[in-house]
């Protein structure tokens, strides 16, 4: 892990520093203020409109109160209408990244064991410790930030119930939460190729869900890839706590693993776009480098008799961000033919990719 880095400020005239973590990537505040339950509103509001962090040292639950009216100031400012659905999008993320940045602009202290040091703060050690892991000192960060890393701690322990599996998956911070859960349906319906396939590859696995889902449906070995370690940690908590670890093997990868296998499933990020912060990976792909890494790759490692499912909501095709027949484009440009298409309720869609084609083998398929 990168060194963290430091960030300095006065205080009661003597010099502070201390560590700066953003999970966001934000930069390290330039300009800190302290700040405590004296300050209104709207003079908070004015200093972080003009790029002031403010270091807060009062009440922890008046900082939460603060925060709140800072968002209904952010968000009481009129925006312009949209000409189609791409400008809303677009000015839609650009008003969400400012007001991230500044509602970030709140700071909380940490001592070194991940404890706020406010008073009536909550014990928030073993949230931070699940989401950064061990700390080398003491550090500050956003309050917003800590706000999330609670929430997802929440998740964490109560997990999300899966009919597909009737169970609970587990997710961790920063790894994306399968609460929409009709492409997980998809899977577990669709018809497996062979009937009963021996191996199946998971590319980027998440939480382990869809290797999961394939395991229990018979699959003897799922090998699921995942290029987080944060990820793959996760999956193996929720692989272990179903009881499938002995058929699925986690790989660190970035797309496939070695070697070729009869199925291979992909349910890669929604929309080519480039994310704001890490933590957005699992929504946005940059020029859509997942989906096109995996298609390109597909017919390298699917057995000739194989099928790849794409699990991909059309919310790109809606929004204009990807144009129509621009996926089929590129799935003919790897080498591949649609064999056949499940929708479901919420515009996700699983493509059933061919069985490998060339210029001498057509699909045996019908698109």
């Amino acid at each position: 892990m990168p060194a963290l880095p430091l960030v300095h400020w006065t205080e009661s005239g003597q010099p502070h520093s201390a560590l700066w973590r953003s999970e966001s990537a934000a930069p390290p505040p330039g300009r800190i203020q302290i700040a405590d339950d004296k300050l209104s509103a709207d003079a908070a509001y004015r200093l972080i409109c003009e790029g002031t962090q403010l270091l807060w040292r009062g009440d922890f639950h008046n900082a939460r109160q603060l925060l709140q009216a800072l968002a209904r100031r952010i968000d009481k400012k009129p925006r312009k209408p949209a000409a189609t659905p791409l400008d809303a999008f677009n000015r839609h993320r650009q008003a969400q990244s400012q007001r991230a940045r500044l509602l970030g602009s709140v700071l909380v202290p940490f001592d070194s064991d991940h404890q706020v040091t406010l008073r009536r703060a909550p014990d928030v050690q073993q949230a931070c410790l699940e989401a950064y892991g061990p700390s080398s000192g003491p550090y500050l960060a956003s309050l917003r930030e800590l706000q999330g890393i609670i929430g997802a701690h929440e998740w964490r322990k109560k997990g999300v119930q899966i009919p597909a599996l009737n169970a609970r998956i587990h997710p961790h911070y920063g790894v994306f939460s399968p609460v929409r859960g009709e492409y997980i349906d998809l899977v577990a319906r669709a018809p497996l190729p062979g009937g009963h396939p021996a191996l199946a590859y998971d590319i980027g696995t998440g939480t382990g869900v869809l290797a999961a889902v394939l395991a229990q449906r018979g699959v003897d070995h799922v090998i699921a890839t995942d290029q987080d370690p944060r990820a793959l940690h996760c999956a193996q908590e929720n692989l272990n706590r179903l009881g499938l670890q002995a058929h699925v093997e986690l790989r660190q990868a970035d797309l496939f693993p070695d070697g070729q296998s009869p199925l291979i499933v992909c349910n890669p990020p929604w929309l080519p776009a480039r994310p704001s912060a890490p933590v957005e990976y699992a929504i946005y792909d940059p020029d859509s480098r997942m989906l096109r890494g995996f298609l390109q790759g597909l017919r390298a490692h699917l057995l000739s008799d194989g099928e790849g499912w794409l699990i991909l909501s059309d919310l790109a095709e809606h929004l204009g961000l990807r144009q129509p027949g621009e996926l089929a484009s590129h799935i003919a440009q790897a080498g591949l033919r649609g064999l056949a298409r499940r929708a479901a309720s919420s515009r996700s869609r699983l493509r059933r990719s061919a069985r490998r084609t060339s210029d001498t083998r057509p699909c045996h398929g019908s698109d």
